[in-house]
């Protein structure tokens, strides 16, 4: 089998007639777009892992804003 280099598909591409070169830009565009797919393909344990330390954050933020609530409750209680 022949090694293929980018010179021997320059080579190859210059013998093409225009159909030919029309579907070699089609799979051309074909593959730039599937590259750039796979590329912007999240990692959904990542946003697993993220949505968890939100949560967990969410909480402590939540249980602190409580109790100062409550401290800001009593202080009008006394006024």
């Amino acid at each position: 089998m022949q090694t293929i280099t980018k010179e021997t598909l320059k080579q190859d591409i210059d013998h093409l007639d225009d159909e030919q070169l029309k579907q070699i830009a089609d799979f051309i565009a074909f593959l730039k777009f599937q590259s750039k797919l796979s590329k912007s393909t999240p990692d959904l344990s990542q946003f697993a892992n993220l949505y968890q330390e939100f949560a967990d954050e969410d909480r402590e933020l939540a249980e602190i804003g409580i109790s100062e609530y409550t401290k800001s409750l009593e202080n009008e209680d006394k006024l």
